[in-house]
């Protein structure tokens, strides 16, 4: 394969994206409905309870458009990108979001968030879906878990030495479901969204005490989860590190199918203060003066 140079585009070849703060679910939807199971997340975000808490821009340009979302819930800050890179990075050049979040992202937005971000899990992951009539259960010892068990969460979660921070309103705003031994919560399973409206979720935050691993919980878990949402949601989503051959064959089992492959990481916004994108904004805001755009040239 010979390689092709490309020359730095000049001003004269630099494209403008115009960007626009969407407020119709409806409109959203339908740019999130023709790949629900990279979507599922900002799909669940279309709930009435949680739309107002997020922010959501539309980048549209000669290559294509992407949509950006910044989310907030009780787990912390969240991004989620779909489409065109180049759109993706006229939009992130004004509106990078919080310092810190947890980022969904395509493959091939990878180059354009490291522009931005710091991504401490650049492993690429696999997104996986259950429907109701693809889900086989296990039988489990696992019980729905309540705002009463918040300690032991906590210490489940840090039981490898990581920093946890769990609150009563994470388990009254999601589903979590464990299995103790005598009074030790030893593995668990839960959400990162549920929105019955959408009748969409997402499982996440499963993890087994490492003492208690290869006895088959995480699937019990997951599977109770599972089982719980499957009776009001048509669609359920989880991602795992394709490299995790492990989980990915437990999730299988229970008829979850890997749809598409994405990066989902923590990041760290690389402008620690925020002056460049402000500034980036409000040129941008004057360019598109009268027209309620922001206007960026890529």
């Amino acid at each position: 394969m010979t390689s092709v140079s490309r020359e730095r585009p000049t001003a004269a070849t630099r494209a403008e994206y115009r960007i626009t703060e969407l407020s119709d679910p409806a409109a959203i939807r339908r740019l999130l409905e023709p790949q629900r199971p990279y979507t599922a997340y900002a799909l669940a975000q279309l709930d009435p309870d949680m739309f107002p808490r997020n922010k959501w821009y539309r980048s549209a340009g000669p290559n294509g458009e992407a949509l950006l979302v910044h989310s907030k819930s009780p787990l912390g800050n969240a991004l989620f990108a779909l489409g065109d890179a180049t759109a993706l990075d006229a939009v992130l050049s004004v509106h990078p979001g919080p310092r810190f979040a947890f980022g969904s992202l395509m493959l091939e937005h990878k180059a354009i968030a490291r522009k931005y971000f710091l991504m401490t899990r650049p492993q690429v992951m696999l997104r996986m879906t259950v429907e109701s009539d693809a889900f086989r259960p296990v039988e489990d010892a696992a019980r729905r878990l309540a705002t009463s068990d918040i300690a032991a969460v906590n210490r489940l979660y840090s039981a490898e030495g990581g920093p946890t921070a769990y609150r009563t309103e994470h388990l009254d705003d999601a589903v979590y479901y464990g299995i103790y031994e005598g009074r030790d919560l030893i593995s668990i399973a839960g959400t990162h969204v549920v929105s019955a409206a959408e009748r969409i979720a997402v499982v996440g935050n499963v993890f087994t005490h490492p003492q208690y691993r290869g006895r088959g919980l995480a699937k019990a878990t997951t599977s109770a989860v599972s089982r719980h949402l499957l009776a009001d949601c048509d669609l359920v989503a989880l991602t795992v590190e394709e490299e995790n051959t492990a989980a990915v064959a437990v999730y299988s089992g229970l008829g979850y199918e890997t749809k598409c492959r994405l990066h989902e990481t923590p990041l760290v916004r690389k402008e620690p203060i925020g002056v460049v994108s402000f500034v980036r904004r409000a040129i941008a805001g004057w360019r598109g003066r009268g027209e309620g755009e922001e206007v960026v040239t890529r």
